[in-house]
């Protein structure tokens, strides 16, 4: 049985070997039934793991799911360098690997903390309005800018020579195949990445991923049903606000917050101009997420008719 279009959530999908992010966004569209749907972040057809997919209203949010800390395990192939700084990618140079398993994880610790990193030639970051890998394959030079990333952890599982496992954690933005270039080249043998799997995206993990089976129509859709996370259960760390529900219509018809809305409660936290908000009904629907334009401090001192909050994306579950 099909899922119906009221469909609303994020489903986490582990993605199979081979297969884009897009693919998978196309099978969930399949299964699930509906026009609208989004992954939060793209994992290489090499990888594997966790995808989490944004479905229906969910897709509204993703631009608040991309940028979050990922997590991963790596195996990295050192003393071969690749075009695509991945296995899959054609050989541009092959090197026995002297180094010492000291010298390696010195290498790979050298990296944590914040860094400006560049991109990899194959990669879907925009260059003049279009992907790299699209230049690429036109045979087009092209240097991507550098960006800031951060790697807040890095351990090293087991060194078996010229293969290394590590897992890490990261920004959001962070390429290991780039990371795993940079590594070898400062061990002067080179590297690229032999397997890579996502272990956690966010609040998503692997343990809460389904595998769709391509041969198993009728079990991915009731997967899907199973394991959808609700909208309410999404950005669990953004504060929440609960109008009355005659503001919550209003909310809904576009019309921004006002002072009004605040000023008879005294349970709103301390935030400040600029922090986001989770506005929620009676029930805990997902009602809003928008941008305080006044401190807690501030609001009790205007007028009712102040707007006091700029809606970023107002939710309309069936």
């Amino acid at each position: 049985m099909r899922i119906g279009l009221e469909m609303n959530g994020v489903v986490v999908i582990d993605k199979r070997p081979g297969m884009t992010s897009h693919d998978v966004v196309l099978e969930v569209r399949k299964v699930a039934g509906v026009k609208k749907a989004g992954h939060t972040g793209t994992l290489d057809p090499l990888a594997t793991g966790v995808l989490p997919v944004c479905i229906g209203e969910a897709t509204k949010l993703v631009p608040f799911l991309v940028s979050v800390t990922k997590d991963y395990l790596v195996s990295m192939l050192l003393g071969v360098r690749t075009d695509t700084l991945d296995i899959e990618g054609e050989v541009l140079e092959e090197k026995e690997p002297q180094v010492t398993d000291q010298s390696v994880e010195n290498a790979l610790q050298g990296f944590l903390g914040r860094s400006e990193q560049i991109p990899p030639r194959y990669s879907a970051v925009k260059v003049q309005g279009r992907a790299l890998y699209k230049w690429a394959r036109k045979g087009i030079v092209v240097d991507p800018p550098p960006r800031m990333v951060e790697i807040s952890h890095l351990t090293v599982e087991e060194i078996s020579l010229p293969y290394v496992t590590f897992r890490m954690s990261c920004s959001g933005g962070t390429y290991v195949r780039s990371l795993c270039a940079d590594v070898g080249d400062l061990l002067g043998c080179g590297a690229c990445v032999a397997g890579l799997r996502r272990t956690r995206s966010g609040i998503f993990s692997e343990a809460a991923a389904i595998v769709m089976d391509q041969k198993d129509r009728q079990g991915n859709d009731d997967r899907v049903r199973a394991s959808l996370i609700p909208l309410a259960e999404l950005l669990p760390d953004m504060r929440t606000i609960v109008p009355e529900d005659p503001w919550v219509k209003r909310i809904k018809d576009g019309v921004h917050p006002r002072a009004e809305m605040v000023n008879r409660r005294d349970d709103i936290p301390f935030l400040d101009s600029g922090d986001m908000v989770k506005l929620t009904g009676s029930r805990g629907e997902l009602v809003a997420i928008a941008e305080l334009l006044y401190g807690s401090r501030e609001l009790a001192g205007l007028q009712n008719d102040v707007p006091v909050m700029r809606l970023l994306r107002v939710f309309n579950e069936n």
